[in-house]
């Protein structure tokens, strides 16, 4: 299937499902997707037989800054669930709030989903609702709860070298 035909066919099967799609690149194609329409999204991809799962990123995005007196948004993580079939990329772009990190797990559908889905739950604190394996997968063991290194607000530990340790 050629690139154009594979977009076609996804943004069909997507729409269904998404607010908005808009395609940024000749090759690209981003759904925004609300969580609740998430597993239900990947079930007809994986059902239609629509690419493969590449991989889940995620970002985090700062309220924008308020203008006047205006109240500022609220802090939100953006998680991107990207799917390929040959040339084509498509995206689903979920957002949940700082007051509710949590989506469902697409590990139902996609079982291999559960180590991105363990490194988001890790690094952004975004919790993947019913992931069959919630346990760290990148930081130590003792990492403290709570601190999130991908987050824009953490900048490090601020620890200065112990006398006799490394700098």
């Amino acid at each position: 299937m050629d690139t154009e035909k594979a977009l076609a066919r996804v943004e069909e099967l997507l729409k269904p499902f998404s607010k908005e799609i808009t395609k940024p690149a000749s090759n690209r194609l981003d759904a925004v997707v609300a969580p609740e329409n998430l597993v239900e999204a990947v079930t007809v991809l994986t059902k239609e037989n629509w690419g493969y799962l590449l991989t889940i990123t995620g970002l985090d995005v700062p309220a924008p800054a308020p203008e006047g007196n205006e109240q500022a948004g609220e802090n939100h993580v953006e998680l991107l669930y990207h799917f390929g079939e040959g040339a084509a990329v498509a995206t689903l772009r979920v957002s949940v709030p700082y007051s509710n990190l949590s989506v469902p797990s697409v590990c139902g559908v996609i079982p291999a989903a559960t180590l991105y889905e363990r490194e988001i739950m890790e690094m952004l604190g975004v919790v993947c609702e019913g992931t069959p394996n919630p346990e760290k997968l990148l930081l130590p063991d003792d990492w403290p709860a709570g601190v999130f290194p991908l987050r824009k607000e953490f900048t490090g530990f601020n620890k200065k070298p112990e006398e006799g340790e490394g700098v």
